[in-house]
C-alpha cells in the first residue's frame, strides 16, 4: 500500500501503524508513552496527526498515530496548524499537572507553551503524567507489580492497594528506567535497592562481583524462561568474555 505522509508518498505494510511508518521514513513525531516493548496505547496523545483522503472532499480529523492504522491512500500531515495546536494544549494540561519536568518544558517551547495556562499544580515535585508506560511495561515483564489506583485528580500509580508487602514487584528497574519524565525514584548503592518502598538485596556477578540485579528479577526470569538461576548470576560482560573464549578455543583446535 501507498500513503502520503508530509507529501511524501511513502510505502507501507499491512498492520503498520502511522506512527512506525513515520519513523521509519525519518519523520518525527513527538510521543512520551510509546515503547517499542509494549503494544501501544495513545495515552499522552502527543503523537497526534491530521488523516484525510483525496475523496473526503478537504474534510479531516486528528488521530493517535500510533494507534491508526496505515491505508492505502491515506493522505498525513505531521505539523499541521491544527496538529501543533492540539499538541500546544496536550503540552499546556500536562505542564499545569507537573510544572517542573524539564523533558515538558522542552516539548513546550517546540510548540510555544512556556508555561501553563491553567492553574498549576500545588505540588510541584508531581512528575506522573499518568501516561501508562510503567504500567504496560511492568506487564510486560511478567512482574504485574504495579497499576493505576483511584480515580479523576487522585489517580495514580502505585503497588496493589498502596501496600508494598502486598507487591510482586522484583526491582528490576523497568519502570523507573522506562518513565519518560523520572517519575518513579529509586536508590541503588550495589549492595541494596530500594523502589516502591520495597529493599531489595542486588545478587552480584560470580565471576567479576559486579552488581546485576535482584534475586527476584532473576526468579522470574529463571521461572518465565525455563533456564537455570546460575545462568542469570554472570553479568552480561562476563557472559559476552566467556563467548568469546570458547569460540576463540573451538577455532585454534
Amino acid at each position: 500500500m501507498h500513503l502520503t505522509i508530509d507529501n511524501k508518498i511513502i510505502s507501507a505494510e499491512d498492520g503498520q501503524f502511522l506512527l512506525q511508518v513515520a519513523r521509519e521514513n525519518g519523520i518525527g513525531i513527538p510521543t512520551l508513552c510509546d515503547h517499542k516493548g509494549v503494544e501501544p496505547w495513545g495515552g499522552c496523545r502527543l503523537c497526534l496527526v491530521e488523516v484525510t483522503r483525496a475523496d473526503w472532499d478537504g474534510w479531516s480529523t486528528l488521530v493517535t498515530s500510533c494507534l491508526y492504522p496505515a491505508k492505502d491512500g491515506l493522505i498525513v500531515m505531521t505539523n499541521s496548524p491544527k496538529v501543533r495546536e492540539a499538541r500546544a494544549v496536550v503540552l499546556d494540561l500536562l505542564m499545569a499537572r507537573c510544572p517542573e519536568v524539564d523533558e515538558l518544558k522542552r516539548l513546550g517551547k517546540v510548540y510555544g507553551i512556556t508555561q501553563t495556562t491553567f492553574v498549576p499544580n500545588k505540588d510541584a515535585s508531581e512528575r506522573c503524567i499518568l501516561c501508562g508506560l510503567c504500567v504496560r511495561v511492568c506487564e510486560s515483564v511478567g512482574a504485574v507489580a504495579i497499576s493505576t489506583i483511584g480515580r479523576g485528580v487522585l489517580k495514580k500509580v502505585a503497588v496493589p492497594l498502596a501496600e508494598e508487602n502486598l507487591s510482586t514487584c522484583i526491582g528490576c528497574l523497568s519502570c523507573a528506567l522506562n518513565c519518560p519524565t523520572d517519575a518513579i525514584p529509586f536508590t541503588d548503592d550495589g549492595e541494596q535497592r530500594k523502589i516502591w518502598n520495597i529493599t531489595f538485596e542486588l545478587v552480584k556477578c560470580k565471576l567479576c562481583g559486579a552488581p546485576i540485579g535482584t534475586k527476584e528479577q532473576f526468579e522470574l526470569f529463571s521461572a518465565k524462561s525455563g533456564l537455570p538461576m546460575s545462568y542469570f548470576e554472570v553479568c552480561e560482560e562476563c557472559s559476552n568474555k566467556m563467548t568469546a573464549d570458547k569460540y576463540a578455543s573451538v577455532i585454534l583446535k
